[in-house]
């Protein structure tokens, strides 16, 4: 193919993605077909969105597009990216970069940093490491993606909310289940107006029931569960399971002992 060919190719892509949904820009970027639950996300223009996702099923991916298809269709938008750590943050990231550049867009080449990049439109998008203390600085977000959001820090979400009110930006938490606790679990079971997704790996058509099975005789069964089920599962240094904990505090259950310590001794239970 000749430059001039190339370049008219380009520009037709250009002109097919004016006013292009997520979904179609996931399909322009070779994201086809779409997984209903897929479809599903892109189309949700909630301003707050939990997806809980089972290992390898396209969570960051589809972060990733939502990322770009913000950065190309809200000029002068800063889109934020945040990871437990640098190197995940950064992963995510370079979805963003090479779905940018595979789309033909090169107007800005020394703009395309290791961690962050700036669109000819004005638009910037930055990964960082989940920490509260690398944050701060930045403001009017109107994208927030937190991948792997239920290793992160109550910190981070903490710095993360004022930078969001003047804009009313959108944020995204994004996670494979971890333990029953942390901003993540606490946002997943509240009663709070967050529009949440669950995908489960056997909603991925792309990871084999196979190897699903071997997976679970490898990990155990709670592993597995937390991994590959989306469920969140107790800290095995846990002496008590949350369950128990719960039941030990249903007031609707009748004491097998009443009284205080006083009335315990006489009866002889306490010597």
């Amino acid at each position: 193919m000749s430059p001039a060919e190339l370049d008219t190719g380009i520009a037709a892509l250009r002109e097919s993605l004016d006013n292009a949904d997520a979904a179609t820009l996931a399909r322009r970027l070779g994201l086809d077909p779409l997984d209903s639950w897929q479809e599903n996300i892109l189309s949700d223009e909630s301003e707050r969105l939990l997806l809980l996702c089972s290992r390898q099923a396209g969570k960051s991916t589809i972060a990733a597009v939502m990322v770009l298809h913000n950065a190309l269709y809200n000029p002068g938008s800063l889109s934020l990216i945040i990871g437990p750590s640098e190197r995940q943050a950064k992963e995510t990231y370079l979805k963003v970069s090479r779905g940018y550049h595979d789309l033909g867009y090169v107007d800005h080449p020394d703009s395309d940093r290791r961690l962050g990049m700036e669109l000819a439109n004005g638009s910037r998008v930055e990964a960082l490491p989940g920490s509260e203390k690398t944050i701060r600085g930045f403001s009017a977000a109107s994208l927030v993606v937190i991948d792997e959001a239920a290793r992160c820090e109550r910190e981070l979400l903490e710095g993360l909310r004022p930078m969001l009110a003047v804009s009313q930006g959108r944020l995204i938490m994004a996670s494979t289940p971890f333990a029953k606790s942390g901003p993540f679990y606490e946002a997943w079971i509240s009663r709070n107006p967050w529009s949440r997704y669950k995908v489960t790996a056997h909603e991925c058509p792309r990871i084999p029931p196979e190897f699903l099975e071997e997976e679970r005789v490898n990990l155990g069964e709670r592993a597995y569960r937390r991994e590959y089920l989306c469920s969140f599962e107790d800290n095995e240094a846990r002496v008590f399971s949350s369950e128990d904990i719960e039941r030990a505090q249903d007031r609707t259950i009748e004491p097998m002992f009443k009284g205080g310590f006083a009335e315990w001794q006489e009866t002889g239970i306490l010597r």
